[in-house]
């Protein structure tokens, strides 16, 4: 139903009480910045200086590891303890300067952990590996290693509230961990954590349980899940709205809707340019589940681009926030523009691969466009956090030279916890 008292510089109140000042949303990206003590920094401060500056309702960082021995990539943050107290605060109050919330992303990579870290086996709900040249084979969890990792989650998630976040925010989308359990194509157990959808649900519901249970009322707990993961016989949009209810139910926070993996990217600006058009990648769903979802914000992102756009999507009703990631890279100022209508028009980067007959006969194109400017937004957001302005003429090859000199290093170094 139209609300046309809703507009995206409106106020949102979460469930837990939190008031987001509104509607636009810095959505995730890894940052990789952290060193080899997987700690935030300087530059990781600085970088959310940049962003507090911006206008956005909500910043939510990028992943943040709950085990030190699977990263999904070099220089994540990770969180097991309240060693990092003082370096995490410092991170969450550069968003509070400029009176911004913060949420923290949780995640495990699961099969995706980075596939250059060289005799490293990767884990999984089942020994199903990437359809992606030179993945790992992983190696089933055992029951009691799920369990674990459920734990991971909750004390991760109590380490950031003592640090000043406002949130956190749990990673069901894009292939990693929990949508490995999520998926039919990956789950392959037999046992309470595989075999149906509800089983497959449940390493995600347990984890939103113990997370709620172990952080005050007044602190935020989402959930970041895929509409579908785009790949014939996997996670699909019906199983989707299920997770979604069984969310709802659960009582979270906020609920963000995306889609795609490392596999089949659809979060990533490789879609076939019919997509592109809709702007909005994901908006038909997110509006599909807007009902069942009753007073439980969605926010979508995805292909945002224009304040008509973002506008329409909000007024509609068909989602309550819009999440913008690769502009703000660019322009970390993108929320204030179109709040203020100084900007109708945001804009993403990409660039290609070329010799694209030759790569095309021995490689998948989209996954490799998919990696790559992953890869150069990361690269931008490195600049930005060294208080330098986005490089827009980088090209394929030293954005691959670097992405390969990124993970090559953390590859044949040694990490503690090994």
């Amino acid at each position: 139903m139209t609300n046309p008292t809703t507009s995206l510089s409106d106020p949102l109140d979460l469930p837990c009480g939190l008031r987001l000042p509104n509607r636009i949303v810095k959505a995730a990206m890894s940052e990789a910045l952290a060193g080899s003590d997987n700690a935030p920094n300087e530059q990781m401060a600085n970088l959310y200086r940049r962003w507090r500056q911006g206008g956005y309702g909500l910043l939510i960082t990028g992943n943040v590891a709950v085990d030190r021995t699977q990263l999904g990539e070099p220089g994540n943050v990770v969180i097991e303890d309240d060693r990092d107290h003082d370096a995490l605060a410092a991170w969450s109050q550069a968003a509070h300067d400029g009176g911004t919330p913060i949420f923290a992303q949780l995640n495990h990579p699961g099969r995706q952990a980075n596939p250059l870290h060289v005799g490293h086996t990767p884990v999984a709900p089942s020994a199903v590996p990437l359809a992606m040249p030179g993945a790992a084979t992983p190696r089933a969890l055992a029951g009691d290693e799920i369990e674990s990792i459920v734990e991971r989650f909750a004390r991760a998630a109590t380490v950031c509230e003592a640090a000043g976040f406002d949130g956190v925010q749990i990673h069901a989308a894009h292939g990693y961990l929990v949508t490995q359990f999520l998926s039919p194509l990956v789950n392959q157990r037999t046992d309470e954590w595989g075999g149906t959808p509800e089983r497959r649900m449940r390493f995600l519901l347990e984890i939103v349980r113990r997370t709620r249970s172990a952080v005050s009322p007044g602190f935020a707990v989402s959930v970041k899940l895929n509409s579908a993961d785009f790949q014939k016989g996997g996670f699909s949009e019906s199983e989707s709205r299920d997770v979604v209810a069984a969310l709802v139910a659960e009582g979270v926070d906020l609920i963000e809707i995306s889609g795609g993996s490392y596999e089949s990217p659809a979060m990533s600006g490789s879609e076939a340019a019919s997509t592109r058009a809709r702007e909005a990648y994901f908006l038909e769903y997110a509006a599909s589940v807007k009902d069942m979802a009753g007073d439980v914000p969605i926010a979508v992102t995805g292909g945002f681009r224009t304040h008509a756009g973002m506008e329409a999507a909000v007024t509609s009703g068909d989602c309550d926030l819009v999440g913008i990631a690769r502009p703000t890279v660019t322009n970390p100022g993108a929320a204030r523009e179109i709040l203020t209508n100084r900007n109708t028009e945001l804009t993403a980067h990409e660039i290609r691969y070329g010799l694209r007959p030759i790569l095309g006969k021995v490689a998948d194109l989209k996954q490799l466009d998919g990696l790559l400017n992953i890869s150069w937004n990361t690269d931008q957001l490195h600049r930005l956090s060294r208080n330098e302005e986005p490089n827009l003429k980088r090209g394929p090859l030293v954005t691959t030279v670097a992405m390969v000199r990124r993970n090559g290093r953390f590859s044949f170094g040694t990490r503690r916890g090994l």
